[in-house]
């Protein structure tokens, strides 16, 4: 009997790691009882039953654009939020800080990066480029394997009434190569709970070891699985539940150290657990799905939906509907959470589901032109309760859709008229240029799919360069790199060990008030004070404790306080330098100053021996947080000025600054005219000549959470938060119905600012370009290099009007002529290039375009009467009636 169950057990690991869920394309029913519970309902259950049997906190989902992650290109998991806390980093003073026990629905995007499901969306009838995860997490110990393993047990078991014997789960089985034992408890406590053994399975760490990324917090998982066949014939399993316990860390070096505390992090895709309790092969046929499919049934005169796959889809349609449904869920919530398709990072893989959506709907469902943006509104009824920020931008996202939607046809069309033309040129065994097939993708000119472009050769029976298409991706790749923005070096950090170290010891968080400790002379300028501290703690470079360092070390240094600024909320760090007590001639340069978990980290290079314990006196680079101070209050002056010009809708998308520029992206609609950036520097002048106070303060949060018109952002906020006001003071700003807020700038921001706007002087945007469709970027200027950038603007005004004269004139010399447009060339490259006013520059460009026009058009004319001329000086230029041309 044993060998029996182990046999099957054996058979049952090897279809399980390779059959994918659901392929089964009947949509018939899993059991008897019909579909009654709504995925709404799903959801609720899932919420109340943490919240309110076991002390959960409820909190809402995170945007799907990752808040401070580069790795991500979208949120991918519950758990991308919560990193904070996992690695140690998360603001003590902050709300999140505070959690201890927490459950939500969040949003995920799996497309892109290293968890990418696109291909794989409508080929089967499980995969998803948008989905809604369930999570229950518990912090530092708050609970850990049995808790965690008995209320899932409880929730699928009694609430959701899923049957004991359908449900198999696997644990961890050890892995001898990293010397890590099976994880025996949680396969213990599964036993405890009724679980028999023969349905029990144990993976190694490809399966059941779950890791944040190459390096960071991990550990064994528990999954629960879910067994479609019913005990008929083998089982059938998919993936319920996924509850990690994080008590590794994954180091540098790839070894693993005990967590200092130990976390719990679960997961259970909505769609897919909806799809069991409603008796459901696939996703799709539940009732996330079925007001989708009907609209696309009806608006696209499709045949109706009917589950196939593979061979079975023989026309591909059904296919087409399960991609369309699927990707017009990623886009409307993606754009609602203000990421827009555009041409590189998540924007990029955006514009690839629209247009992979575009594709199928048009070319398979045969969908009439704007059929994409009509279904958002079924999008905003099935999610739009739970995630109000669908129904606040259904317009904008349908308007972006069907924009995105008619550009992209328009483009395919043309594709298709440059193939044939290219084709009529190609011999009978000639391949495709790589070049032509280039200009036509996403990468070249009109942004179509390479697979398209391949699928539509392959039609025509051609074959594509290959070669020639890799040689140009890697041209295209190189190009990409030299034109990045240079990444800034990597300062030195305090890791999870240290942090919790630290904490260990008692070590008190480092108290940063002191930056803003600063006044406002009666001459009008700035006095900063020196901040005496003392050194608690030091660190090499590699990041290990030390208690002395000397002799031109690089190094970290902890204090019980600081008056430098650590880089937060998109401005630069403070840089400055330190003597020790009672020896002012020893300078040690600080470089930057960081903030982690709450410890400022100081980043120096030690001339003479440094110890714990020493007393220190800090001063910041007055210029530095001077420049700083300008650029941060001219940002949220510029923030108020758009919302001005643009509308209160406006929305900051990010920021950054340090003293010689800032640089501000906003959601637009459109690009902003010349019109618009000129007002908006005219708002900006405005308060900055009424030379204005600027407040600030710190307030309860709550205090701020119902304040009409005050902007902040998807950021997690501390608790006491800083407010900046300009012109109202803090307690008036606050008042709702002073609706202050409305009226003039007024913003949670932890950063430094003037006291008054006037010292400001002024304000020139210098640069503007679209990051992607709805998102500009800004760059602006401030004091003396915006009155510069004016003055240049004012130059090159009077070179543009001055070449208008000298075209007005005409000319009679074709030298001449030549002459006036090389310069209207050379007067382009130089107002294309100078740091000038934005609005400025986009006004002499429209000019000078008209004028090189002109200007061409005049050679072309004085040439041509060179050569009449010339003819006619041949033909009758001499009086001899005998007189032959040579």
């Amino acid at each position: 009997m044993a060998a029996s169950v182990a046999a099957a057990a054996g058979r049952l690991r090897r279809a399980f790691r390779r059959s994918p869920p659901w392929r089964n394309p009947s949509c018939r029913l899993l059991s008897s009882q019909p579909p009654q519970t709504p995925a709404t309902a799903v959801r609720d259950a899932f919420l109340s039953f943490f919240r309110d049997r076991h002390g959960h906190r409820l909190v809402p989902s995170a945007s799907v654009r990752p808040r401070g992650d580069p790795s991500l290109l979208f949120v991918n998991a519950g758990m991308n939020q919560f990193k904070p806390i996992f690695l140690g980093t998360v603001d003590p003073r902050s709300e999140m800080a505070g959690f201890r026990r927490v459950a939500n629905s969040q949003k995920c995007v799996r497309a892109g990066g290293r968890h990418n499901d696109l291909e794989d969306v409508g080929r089967d009838l499980s995969h998803h480029t948008f989905f809604e995860m369930l999570g229950n997490w518990a912090f530092r110990g708050e609970y850990f394997k049995e808790e965690a393993c008995s209320m899932a047990w409880e929730l699928l078991t009694q609430v959701y009434g899923i049957p004991e014997d359908r449900l198999w789960v696997s644990y961890f089985g050890g892995d001898p190569k990293t010397g890590l034992a099976p994880d025996l408890e949680s396969r213990d406590i599964w036993l405890s709970l009724g679980v028999p053994a023969s349905r029990m399975l144990s993976f190694g760490s490809q399966e059941n070891f779950w890791e944040m990324g190459d390096a960071g917090p991990c550990g064994p998982c528990t999954e629960i699985h879910y067994d479609l066949a019913g005990g008929i014939g083998d089982p059938q399993l998919v993936e319920l539940w996924n509850l990690v316990f994080m008590q590794y860390n994954r180091e540098a070096d790839g070894s693993l150290q005990a967590l200092p505390q130990q976390h719990v992090d679960t997961g259970m895709g909505l769609e897919r657990l909806v799809a069991v309790l409603q008796g459901r092969r696939s996703t799709y046929d539940t009732d996330l799905f079925s007001l989708l499919l009907d609209a696309i049934c009806q608006g696209s005169g499709a045949p109706p939906y009917l589950g196939q796959v593979g061979t079975a889809d023989e026309e591909r349609t059904d296919m087409a509907y399960r991609v369309v449904a699927d990707h017009i869920r990623t886009l409307s919530v993606c754009i609602a959470d203000g990421v827009y398709p555009g041409m590189s990072g998540a924007p990029l893989v955006l514009r690839q589901i629209l247009r992979r959506a575009v594709r199928f709907s048009a070319e398979v469902l045969r969908a009439p032109p704007g059929f994409l943006g009509s279904l958002v509104s079924v999008v905003v009824e099935t999610l739009g309760d739970t995630y109000p920020e669908l129904r606040k931008n259904s317009a904008q996202i349908a308007n972006l859709v069907s924009e995105d939607e008619a550009a992209f046809l328009a483009s395919l069309q043309r594709g298709r008229r440059i193939i044939d033309r290219t084709l009529k040129n190609l011999g009978p065994s000639d391949v495709f240029p790589a070049e032509v097939a280039w200009s036509l993708s996403m990468s070249g000119n009109l942004g179509l799919p390479l697979d398209l472009v391949e699928l539509m050769l392959e039609e025509k029976g051609v074959r594509l360069d290959s070669a020639g298409l890799e040689r140009l991706a890697q041209e295209e790749a190189q190009h990409r790199a030299q034109q990045a923005e240079p990444v800034q070096e990597q300062g030195l950090q305090l890791d999870v060990h240290a942090l919790g170290d630290l904490q260990h010891r008692g070590v008190p968080l480092t108290d940063d008030s002191p930056k803003y400790n600063y006044s406002l002379r009666p001459n009008g300028g700035y006095e900063f004070g020196a901040c005496e501290a003392q050194v608690l703690q030091l660190y090499t470079e590699d990041g290990a404790a030390v208690t002395s360092v000397g002799g031109g070390q690089r190094c970290g240094l902890l204090l019980d306080k600081t008056n430098f600024y650590a880089e937060q909320g998109g401005q630069a760090s403070d840089c400055g330098y330190l003597v020790r007590a009672g020896q002012q001639e020893v300078l040690f340069p600080v470089a930057r100053a960081q903030v982690c978990g709450g410890y400022i980290l100081h980043e120096t290079v030690a001339p003479e021996c440094l110890q714990v314990g020493d007393q220190v006196q800090l001063h910041v680079d007055k210029a530095w947080r001077l420049g700083c101070m300008e650029k941060h209050t001219a940002t949220h002056l510029l923030n108020w000025a758009l919302r001005q010009t643009l509308g209160p809708g406006t929305e900051q998308r990010g920021s950054h600054l340090n003293p010689e520029r800032l640089r501000f992206d906003v959601a637009t609609q459109a690009p902003l005219t010349p019109q618009q950036l000129r007002a908006v520097e005219s708002t900006v002048q405005e308060a900055v000549a009424q030379d204005e106070p600027v407040y600030m303060d710190e307030v309860a949060l709550a205090l701020t959470a119902l304040v009409p018109g005050l902007r902040s952002l998807d950021e997690v906020y501390p608790d006491p938060v800083r407010v900046v006001s300009v012109g109202v003071p803090v307690a008036h700003a606050l008042d709702p119905a002073s609706k202050a807020a409305l009226q003039t700038s007024v913003e949670l921001c932890c950063g430094t600012h003037l006291l008054r706007t006037g010292a400001l002087g002024d304000l020139v945007i210098i640069g503007e370009r679209q990051l992607a469709k709805g998102t500009t970027r800004l760059l602006a200027v401030t004091g003396e290099q915006a009155q510069q950038a004016r003055e240049v603007g004012q130059r090159l005004a009077q070179e543009v009007e001055a070449a208008t004269e000298r075209l007005s004139r005409g000319s009679q010399d074709v030298v001449e002529a030549q002459r006036l447009s090389k310069d209207m060339g050379r007067l382009t490259d130089a107002v294309d290039n100078a740091m000038m006013p934005q609005w400025q520059r986009r006004e002499l460009q429209t000019t000078l375009k008209l004028l090189q026009r002109r200007a061409n058009t005049a050679i072309r004319k004085l040439e041509k009467g060179q050569v009449r001329g010339s003819l006619s000086t041949s033909w009758g230029g001499n009086d001899s009636p005998h007189y032959v041309p040579n």
